[in-house]
């Protein structure tokens, strides 16, 4: 094992995916303090009516939808939903969050904004309100006490500074764990047992790490598998289209708990529509390519 030469390779990765999130992060936080969002909430107002929630939830649609899980709670938790109507949000904003940034971290392992935009906010939709014909019985939760404050800024300046202080601090994540996850990955990968099956290690370590550390830890893995060309075209397309349904489904799942969300419902329901959805795609995308 080439440790040198790993370790540049994490470095490549993690450099990749910085030089996409620190500045659109730094935008994001801009955005939401200029309220900005508000402008264009109106456009989701009749999705949110056929997914089962009230209209006031629209703000925290679009504002997931656009930049992240913690604004959409942000704006959800004054709301007084049920507890069917956070596992409604958690499933929605679980599937179709922080679409522009993780978009752009998508198109680098050869799959569209197209395609990733459209899938995830289709199949978000569907799989809401599929969600929202379940009976309220279904669902069930032992958190009767919200926990979160959303953080007020005084200014722009104050906005600035923290948000570059976040995203820093996010910068550390992502370095340390792509690369403590790119050395375990070419460790595993040297062992004479599993050299013979070196595609299907690849492929199920980087879904692994996508489906519980979410899309930008496992892109990065991935971004690497795919310049070396371990991984065919099927197979990227079917790990892309299953992680944009199904990435980080502990830690966002958990979020949305506090306030009173089923966590076991949330999570059976986004891998069960991850499953069905990517093998039905993953057949007509053969299909036209073969």
């Amino acid at each position: 094992m080439n440790y040198a030469q790993t370790f540049q390779t994490s470095l490549n990765s993690t450099w990749i995916i910085l030089k996409l999130i620190i500045p659109i992060y730094i935008i994001a936080d801009i955005l939401f303090y200029y309220n900005l969002l508000e402008n264009i909430a109106f456009l989701v107002e009749p999705i949110t009516t056929m997914i089962g929630l009230p209209p006031e939830a629209s703000l925290s649609i679009i504002s997931g939808m656009f930049l992240n899980v913690y604004a959409s709670i942000a704006f959800a938790a004054p709301l007084d939903l049920t507890i069917h109507q956070w596992t409604i949000l958690a499933v929605f904003i679980g599937i179709c969050h922080s679409l522009i940034v993780e978009g752009v971290i998508i198109k680098k392992i050869g799959l569209s904004n197209s395609y990733s935009y459209s899938l995830r906010i289709i199949v978000g939709f569907i799989v809401a309100m599929i969600t929202s014909f379940m009976p309220s019985s279904w669902f069930s939760s032992t958190i009767t006490e919200n926990t979160f404050t959303k953080i007020q800024y005084n200014s722009i300046t104050e906005v600035l500074y923290n948000s570059i202080i976040d995203s820093a601090i996010l910068s550390v994540k992502v370095i340390i764990l792509i690369t403590l996850l790119i050395f375990i990955m070419d460790f595993i990968k040297t062992r004479k047992f599993i050299e013979d099956s070196k595609k299907n290690v690849s492929k199920g370590f980087s879904l692994t790490v996508g489906i519980f550390l979410g899309i930008t830890y496992g892109a990065g893995i991935l971004i690497k598998e795919v310049e070396s060309g371990r991984i065919n075209k099927n197979d990227i397309f079917y790990i892309g289209t299953f992680l944009m349904i199904c990435h980080a489904i502990i830690e966002d799942t958990l979020l949305f708990v506090i306030f009173g969300a089923d966590f076991t419902m949330a999570i059976v329901i986004r891998t069960i529509a991850a499953i069905i959805f990517s093998y039905i795609l993953l057949l007509f995308y053969k299909r036209r390519t073969n």
